[in-house]
């Protein structure tokens, strides 16, 4: 009888011991390259679950639309196959419309005036009709200013985008921007984008410098012109359905490994601009940085299309917050 107790002590002490360290793997994707903020960003946010939970959970990062380009991955990640994503905000556009509010041209003059709208009102609004579609936002992490490269001439008026072919991600402000500015967008998955600018299948695109950066862009490019034409975030986003199997007190453990994971992407985008024209430079790139005034005002059309859309009174909010943040 004694050897029988002390056999059924053991078990219970080995089965509480392998609970206890029990490991959950979750997984999170994003289409950027290693060494671009939202990377680094998504690997510090692995690493603080992985120490605020004692090891309990293992947060696998896949870069480089490893777990597919944001469209796809989006169907994942509402499906529960994918845990985490840092997707673009073009792509969660397609699921939540209100998202492309925030990358109206010339909406932004600073990172930090978008940011200010992002962490109101605004963004509180979005995250919960982001929930609504069964995703959590965990943070809205930043993708930078963007710009326009391309190979065939600098660009220093909206008549020096007439006929050129420039990639854009599939968002329609993206599009109309580019569009307004006499351009002819062609929408192409962000993993295929290096092959399609040195293949010629397209002359240019527009990202903020750190994209173009990281993703080597300069090799198959001869000119960045600092447009500065939109905003864009990175809402970085939770499964609804992974979430709520989580206890409360894990919750907690996920939303602030992405509070410190948003301020640390923040900060290097914003540091990234100011080091990356130099280096862009030493690399051939041509960079100039044209009068801005006619392009804003050819995209004036797009901003009075989008707040008069089904999205209007949204976007108008968005609007008024931004001209109030960039008017302090």
């Amino acid at each position: 009888m004694k050897k029988i107790v002390k056999n059924l002590a053991l078990a219970a002490l080995l089965v509480a011991t392998t609970s206890a360290f029990a490991q959950t793997k979750l997984t999170l994707g994003h289409n950027a390259a290693v060494g671009n903020p939202k990377h680094e960003a998504a690997v510090k946010f692995a690493e603080l679950v992985k120490e605020k939970s004692g090891g309990r959970y293992i947060v696998q990062v896949a870069p480089a639309a490893q777990l597919g380009d944001d469209v796809p991955i989006l169907t994942s990640l509402r499906s529960g196959t994918v845990d985490f994503a840092a997707n673009s905000q073009g792509s969660m556009s397609t699921v939540v419309p209100e998202y492309s509010a925030f990358g109206l041209p010339f909406l932004f003059p600073t990172l930090q005036d978008a940011w200010k709208v992002m962490d109101g009102p605004a963004g509180d609004q979005l995250a919960k009709l982001t929930e609504d579609k069964g995703m959590i936002v965990l943070g809205y992490w930043d993708n930078g200013i963007r710009h326009v490269s391309n190979k065939v001439r600098p660009i220093k008026t909206p008549a020096d985008m007439k006929g050129l072919k420039i990639r854009t991600p599939p968002d329609a402000v993206t599009i109309d921007i580019m569009k307004a500015l006499g351009a002819e967008p062609e929408q192409i998955k962000f993993s295929e984008l290096y092959v399609a600018l040195q293949q010629g299948v397209v002359d240019g695109q527009e990202n903020p410098l750190m994209n173009i950066w990281s993703s080597k862009l300069y090799e198959v490019q001869k000119y960045i012109s600092q447009t500065a034409h939109k905003y864009e975030m990175t809402p970085f986003v939770m499964s609804k359905r992974s979430y709520d199997k989580m206890s409360d007190a894990d919750r907690k453990i996920i939303r602030e490994a992405a509070l410190e994971a948003t301020k640390l992407n923040r900060q290097m985008s914003l540091d990234s601009d100011a080091q990356l024209v130099g280096e862009l430079k030493a690399k051939g790139i041509e960079i100039n940085s044209p009068d801005l005034a006619p392009f804003v005002e050819a995209t004036k059309p797009v901003i009075e299309k989008w707040t008069t859309g089904p999205q209007g009174p949204f976007v108008k909010q968005v609007v008024d917050a931004a001209r109030a943040a960039s008017a302090k």
